[in-house]
């Protein structure tokens, strides 16, 4: 923290152990930005906390203060939400730690470790549980949320896998809460987000991941619904739950394994993640590999490595939505698609289509998140450098989503998409499950401190206003 800056009184948190920045100091900028280029917020004070006691300090000193509070981890939501202007921000990146005890596969980490961090911290034992699929990600909010990932098909949603989570409530508590303790809290902290508190550290059930491999191949956009027709009815035909992926529309990469005349074009993409050998990849994405792809990538590597190797890249304007589908007949293919032609290109955008199924399914009522009974998720996520394609990126994003309403299930995965309104929020979980959540965020933040989320109303589950 620069010493030249003069602090009003009051300005540190009583007993907060953590740095302080405010405007002025040279990080504040850096510590401020957020992955969508989108979100340009000025905070009255972030908090960089490095201890469970200075995360309750932080938040005391908003609440008393009636400050907005956000709460940053990975700050890779494409709401921003991890950033206030004016208010206060917890900032949990110091809290980043991984312990892993590889006997018992268990793993506990710090509210503000990223999935790199985790996935290189378990990576020595061949160890991993299924996390987000850009490595910059959070754990925490990633996870509160449901938490899709690569490994989802074979090893469940990323909160499937949670032990327990330690919590600071917006009255200051620090609570445990898991299957025995706050019980509760435990069920709503399986996709209802940061409503509840701030996750100063989770507890995960580790799987064994002796190998991995990812494929990526890659034809001109012309061949798309050929591709997507076979992507479908390989995973509509018994794809082993290892298998996970998307096909997708994206711009040709300037890598050496795309031929020049794809660089910089709208390409269909498919990409296999695959838990296990490269032998054992190859035959499952088989019948993909068989409609002979004008460029392919395939390589056997460390889980830590493969869940970084498809990162998106900071710096860039984003807007996401998302569509669950009960399934996907040629009519769907088709108009998914025709309004590929709309996606911003070249850019790192992406209209992806995704498997849901396999382990996803598994308990699938136990936690508050209906989506999970989906076939397939369609999400769009845009990323462009220039304000002036901010409409058009939007817009193709939401007729996407439209035109393929009359395969919708009505449900959908909030952590896919930003601020679309309070019914999309109940969409997320259903109505009885969100009158269950509303009742619950009614207990532990009655006053709604915690509202920088996908926000649950306090014990109004009747009210919902766009």
């Amino acid at each position: 923290m620069s010493e030249t800056i003069e602090r009003p009184a009051g300005a540190r948190p009583e007993g907060f152990g953590g740095v302080v920045l405010q405007e002025g100091d040279k990080a504040y900028d850096e510590a401020r930005t957020v992955f969508n280029a989108m979100i340009d917020k000025r905070p009255a004070m972030i908090a960089q906390c490095e201890s469970a006691a200075d995360v309750v300090a932080a938040v005391q000193y908003g609440v008393a203060r009636e400050l907005e509070i956000a709460v940053r981890g990975g700050g890779h939501g494409v709401a921003g939400t991890g950033v206030t202007e004016g208010g206060v921000v917890v900032d949990l990146r110091r809290m980043n730690g991984v312990q892993v005890d590889p006997a018992a596969r268990m793993a506990r980490v710090g509210g503000g470790a990223t999935w790199g961090d985790f996935d290189r911290a378990c990576q020595p034992y061949g160890l991993a549980t299924t996390g987000g699929r850009v490595s910059t990600t959070g754990v925490a909010g990633l996870t509160l949320g449901g938490g899709s990932g690569w490994l989802e098909r074979k090893f469940g949603l990323a909160c499937d896998n949670l032990i327990s989570v330690e919590l600071v409530t917006a009255d200051g508590r620090l609570l445990i809460a898991d299957e025995t303790k706050n019980t509760d809290l435990f069920w709503a902290l399986h996709g209802g987000g940061g409503n509840f508190g701030v996750a100063t550290s989770l507890t995960f059930r580790l799987q064994p991941l002796p190998a991995s491999t990812l494929a990526l191949l890659l034809w001109p956009a012309a061949a798309g619904p050929a591709v997507f027709r076979a992507y479908r009815d390989l995973f509509e035909h018994g794809a082993p739950e290892e298998l996970g992926g998307a096909a997708l529309y994206l711009t040709g990469p300037p890598e050496e394994f795309v031929p020049e005349h794809l660089q910089g074009r709208l390409c269909v993409g498919a990409a296999a993640i695959y838990a296990g050998t490269e032998a054992e990849a190859r035959e499952a994405f088989a019948p993909m590999f068989d409609l002979a792809p004008e460029a392919e990538l395939v390589a056997e590597l460390p889980y830590a490595d493969l869940n970084s190797a498809l990162d998106d890249p900071p710096g860039f304007r984003n807007y996401w939505s998302a569509e669950h589908l009960s399934s996907l007949p040629d009519l769907a293919v088709e108009a998914f698609c025709d309004r590929a032609q709309d996606m911003p290109c070249p850019s790192p955008s992406q209209q992806a289509l995704a498997p849901w199924g396999g382990a996803v399914l598994r308990d699938a009522d136990k936690w508050p998140l209906p989506h999970r009974k989906a076939a397939w998720v369609v999400h769009p996520f845009g990323l462009w450098s220039d304000p002036a394609d901010d409409a058009r990126g939007r817009q193709w994003a939401r007729d996407l989503c439209s035109d393929l309403q009359e395969w919708a299930t009505g449900y959908v995965y909030l952590n896919f998409i930003g601020n679309e309104g309070q019914n999309r929020i109940v969409a997320g979980y259903g109505q009885e499950n969100y009158d269950r959540l509303s009742r619950i965020k009614c207990e532990y933040d009655p006053e709604n401190v915690f509202h920088l989320n996908q926000n649950i109303l306090p014990g109004w589950p009747e009210r919902s206003a766009d």
